[in-house]
């Protein structure tokens, strides 16, 4: 039985109580996500959920999560790979069904149509009804669909609902842009949004006052290594100062900017014989990368690595002198705390979720977005500027798990006891 964490305030306790308190009573929590990690993280699509899922573990008798699959015939990754399974006092189901995909791009066919031919709620649906799930809560990841599923399982089980928005901004703004009913209902009937970032407030209190924002967390795992025994450990040259970025291979990450910055800074007065940039991710745009690299002959000086393994990126942060994150459009950038996390400064574009983690220049520095010559310039900054690992760990501490799970939890609190 999962046993309540005494560190977590008495009001949420009495809200969320262990099986094991004199009158209290079990809850289970449950959790919709487009994307959940498989047992052995070969499909490691939002592995913040299951990071949220594993810090919020403690605190409840189950946790069931339900992430509907696209029924590929066991060619997508997700499909291949995800199976139903249990750890701990956490099920994880993972119903396959059909439906479009936002990033499939189909002629004639728009978003209101995509929507359509969802039918991700019916699988959540009858994946309840097979396994005769009960749940207290839901909490659903993302607008559309978790959220929107959420919504219509409400009219059916009167339990409260907490939707998450981890959209980037730009996804966001599209989604607004819509004025599809079902969106805004999700949004305006949900008994509290999360919202990643500060930023974002107004535009969601448009449709439901109950807006909060909560940040993502880090794992345990990102912690100060000593950078020398990291760097042999990968097979890394001891002496060049070394910039290190990782995320998925998107126009919108800003990559390119990043490679452009490092042919420009020897103009910014940093040799670039001593500088080594490695570009660590996986999507459509590794080959454009590669070929903006070789065109600028900067093969010698960037290199674009593999998708890295979630439990070796610790020792990639640890090895660099700068962890640089160009990216254009984020809620919040996980990859920025895992790195303050381990001590290390960011360099980041000014983006909505960089502006809301890199608050003060002990941590980082911010530049323009899209402009090579600015990152060039922010990272001749970070190069010079003696920081303080120090201050950088210890502001790094509020998005540890520890913190921003008790946020969550008094966000439980308040909504199962019917607050507004």
């Amino acid at each position: 039985m999962a046993m309540m964490d005494e560190r977590v305030p008495g009001e949420v306790r009495d809200a969320i109580p262990d099986s094991g308190g004199k009158g209290t009573r079990d809850l289970t929590l449950l959790i919709i996500t487009p994307d959940y990690p498989d047992e052995n993280d070969r499909y490691i699509g939002s592995i913040y959920v299951k990071n949220q899922v594993a810090a919020l573990r403690p605190f409840f008798q189950r946790i069931v999560v339900i992430c509907p699959v696209f029924f590929s015939l066991g060619i997508l990754p997700n499909d291949k790979y995800c199976s139903d399974y249990q750890y701990d006092n956490v099920s994880v189901y993972y119903p396959r069904c059909f439906f479009i995909p936002r990033s499939l791009s189909i002629p004639l066919v728009s978003a209101r149509r995509k929507m359509a031919f969802d039918r991700r709620y019916a699988a959540v649906r009858n994946t309840i009804r097979k396994h005769s799930i009960r749940f207290d809560l839901i909490h659903a990841h993302f607008t559309y669909p978790s959220s929107c599923i959420g919504i219509q399982l409400k009219e059916e089980f009167p339990v409260p609902l907490v939707a998450t928005l981890h959209e980037d901004s730009a996804w966001l703004a599209e989604e607004i842009a819509l004025h599809d009913p079902r969106i805004e209902r999700a949004w305006r009937e949900a008994d509290t949004l999360i919202r990643v970032n500060s930023s974002d407030l107004p535009l969601l209190q448009r449709y439901n006052p109950r807006v909060v924002a909560v940040p993502n967390g880090f794992a345990s795992g990102f912690r100060p290594l000593d950078k020398s025994k990291c760097r042999r450990e990968l097979g890394l040259p001891p002496d060049p100062v070394i910039l290190f970025t990782f995320g998925d291979l998107l126009e919108r990450k800003g990559f390119q900017y990043l490679i452009d910055a490092i042919k420009i800074l020897p103009e910014q007065n940093v040799p670039q014989k001593d500088i080594r940039c490695y570009i660590s991710g996986k999507g459509p745009y590794r080959k454009t990368l590669q070929d903006r690299v070789d065109r600028l002959s900067l093969g010698d000086k960037v290199t674009i690595l593999p998708y890295i393994r979630t439990e070796d990126l610790p020792l990639w942060i640890n090895s660099a002198d700068l962890f640089v994150f160009p990216s254009l459009q984020e809620s919040f950038g996980i990859v920025q705390i895992e790195a303050l996390a381990c001590g290390k400064p960011v360099i980041a574009a000014r983006n909505v979720g960089s502006i809301e983690v890199i608050q003060t220049d002990d941590v980082g520095i911010l530049c323009e977005p899209a402009d090579a010559a600015a990152l060039a310039g922010a990272i001749r900054r970070g190069l010079e500027k003696p920081w303080d690992a120090g201050k950088i760990l210890a502001y790094a501490r509020q998005y540890s798990w520890d913190n921003v799970v008790r946020r969550i939890l008094e966000v439980y609190a308040k909504v199962l006891k019917g607050g507004a």
